[in-house]
């Protein structure tokens, strides 16, 4: 039983074919996908020391969703309202520099 099996995980060129010694590894990975069927990034394990205020209120708002994947969402608006507050502030002065 040492042949490699000839399933794969799926049809994207690139992905290795699913072997048992990968299962019996415990390095199966499922991983999620887009609605076009792309994979999605991988998420990242960290320890993180946060108020318990912050906790709390995630934990309030988060219900059945989970309270990590509400911070996760407000830490990448905060990320795109950064970059957006640049790109405008940008734009302010090369508008200013003009008059």
């Amino acid at each position: 039983m040492s042949k490699p099996s000839t399933a794969t995980t799926s049809t994207e060129p690139g992905d290795a074919p699913l072997r048992k010694a990968d299962l019996a590894a415990g390095q199966l990975v499922l991983r999620k996908r887009g609605a076009g069927g792309a994979v999605l990034p991988n998420k990242q394990r960290v320890n993180l020391f946060l108020d318990g205020a912050v906790v709390e209120h995630f934990k309030a708002k988060a219900g059945a969703r989970g309270y990590q994947t509400l911070i996760n969402e407000a830490l990448k608006q905060a990320i795109q309202a950064e970059t957006l507050e640049g790109v405008v502030r940008k734009a302010i002065r090369e508008e200013l520099r003009r008059a």
